[in-house]
């Protein structure tokens, strides 16, 4: 590994170090780095728990209990310089641990975990937004025998790799990353890349694995909840283009709760909602968070006129706590009875015509800013976090 030294225009080449030689320690430092970036793992990841130890007969501790999007478990064993050979097993004991864990226990593990860190939180809220759900209920969480396993070392001895090479074979999710750190100077470097399987092959090797078990898997998403939805888009979706909008003209009907389309302004986007007892259109922020603040601060600089031209007061969600902001216009509904169908997709249509009437024009004079590099460094996601940190 190089660093690039650009005011002489040169290479100079770091040197790999031990773990050990630099007094780094596996619990107090690789195991705090990654609960706190998860997705250097290559994915989102939502940590519920760190030093696990909820196992009924045995005083064991798995390192990292996390959730993917799908909502399976990663178990997440982390060594230093040298794999050993039994992580695997140990790894393994611990997925057969958690496979028995209900929605309920995750909901309650991940609480306990919020309320022992500085931040806190309510388990149930982020889990609805990690997984994009309005309901749990509607979330499959630990489904089945889908438990992952990722295994974190500088140095993965050759039977550990033969072995995750045999369960990847056997359907189980598993995946070792090599980490390394490097040290400049007093600088220290840490590079982190997945080697079993490699990012070329590992849609394939999965999915090869998983082919037996496709047509199981595709019932299993077909719940009831899904095809209300999808039903119900389909419908939504004829008449946006019976108004001749190219709003949503390449959004097909899905089985989630909402739609979404650009609004012109990268990572920005207009949302239509389906829940159980309304429906929502929306402006959704979700560039970096510093970005989301400083274009939500602007929109609502202008809020009389855009209210004004939306011909309704609308609900500003700043949502500090939270990467995305939103800007919100809801209506109650008994969405699941289909006799209000009718009004509601002709609600939906109307007011997201008349949402993107209001904001096309003041986002995208904030895009040309954005484009242009006006007041690029308050935009910027690390200058107002830092602000926010301040405050």
């Amino acid at each position: 590994m190089f660093q690039v030294i650009r005011s002489e225009n040169r290479l100079v080449r770091l040197v790999e170090r031990r773990f050990s030689d630099l007094g780094l320690r596996e619990r107090e430092h690789l195991q705090e780095w990654l609960a706190h970036m998860p997705e250097a793992l290559g994915e989102e990841l939502l940590v519920i728990q760190k030093e696990f130890d909820g196992f009924a007969d045995t005083r064991e501790r798995l390192d990292l209990l996390a959730l993917d999007r799908e909502g399976r478990l990663v178990v997440v064993e982390n060594k230093l310089d040298d794999s050993g050979r039994d992580v695997v097993w140990q790894a393994l004991k611990y997925a057969a641990y958690c496979s028995n864990l209900t929605p309920k226990d995750i909901r309650a593990i991940y609480q306990k975990h919020l309320d022992r860190s500085p931040e806190g939180g309510d388990a149930d809220a982020n889990l609805r937004d990690f997984l994009g759900v309005e309901d749990l209920d509607e979330a499959v969480l630990n489904p089945r025998n889908e438990q992952r396993l990722v295994l974190v070392a500088a140095s993965f001895r050759k039977e550990v790799t033969a072995a995750v090479l045999w369960l990847l074979g056997h359907g189980v999710r598993a995946q070792c990353f090599r980490v390394v750190p490097y040290s400049f100077r007093e600088e220290v470097f840490v590079d982190l890349q997945q080697i079993i399987p490699t990012p070329e092959t590992a849609d394939y090797m999965i999915g090869m694995a998983a082919k037996d078990s496709e047509q199981k898997a595709v019932e299993g998403a077909r719940r009831s909840g899904d095809k209300v939805r999808r039903a119900f888009w389909t419908q939504v979706l004829e008449a946006l283009r019976e108004r001749d909008t190219t709003l949503f003209q390449n959004v097909n009907p899905s089985g989630q709760y909402w739609l979404s389309c650009s609004t012109g302004l990268s990572g920005c986007d207009y949302s239509l909602l389906f829940a159980k007892k309304e429906v929502r259109v929306e402006v959704e922020l979700k560039r970096s968070k510093g970005e989301n603040k400083w274009l939500f601060d602007r929109l609502e600089q202008q809020r009389a006129d855009v209210e004004a031209d939306f011909g309704e007061g609308l609900n500003w969600l700043r949502m500090d706590d939270k990467k995305a902001s939103r800007i919100v216009f809801a209506r109650d509904f008994d969405g699941f009875d289909e006799a209000n169908w009718p009004d509601m997709v002709d609600w939906l249509c109307e007011h997201i015509l008349r949402l993107e009437q209001a904001f096309s024009e003041p986002l995208g004079r904030l895009n040309r800013q954005l484009k242009s590099g006006i007041d690029q460094a308050v935009a910027g996601g690390a200058a107002a976090e830092g602000l926010a940190a301040a405050d």
